[in-house]
């Protein structure tokens, strides 16, 4: 049962991390889900990092930026991160 809620709990959180870096960066939902899924932030928040999951959203977003700001000059390494694209 715990582990429902976790599971629901994460999904809840990463849509709220998604919505949040659509808007400030005004860009589409689903840009802002590849550059989310791509991040180094959501691997540590799958895993469980440091309880890093457990923190609000909006300083999630805000590290998150960090991180796009880190890649300026490679952001598709966020969009189209290697491991979706090891198979090519």
């Amino acid at each position: 049962m715990d582990e429902i809620l976790e599971v629901c709990y994460r999904e809840h959180l990463e849509e709220d991390i998604i919505f949040c870096i659509a808007k400030r960066r005004n860009i589409s939902n689903e840009e802002a889900m590849k550059i989310y899924y791509g991040s180094m932030l959501a691997d540590k928040i799958h895993e469980g990092k440091y309880g890093i999951q457990y923190l609000d959203c909006e300083n999630l977003a805000d590290i998150l930026e960090k991180e796009i700001d880190a890649n300026k000059g490679n952001i598709c390494c966020l969009m189209f991160p290697l491991r979706l694209t090891a198979d090519y």
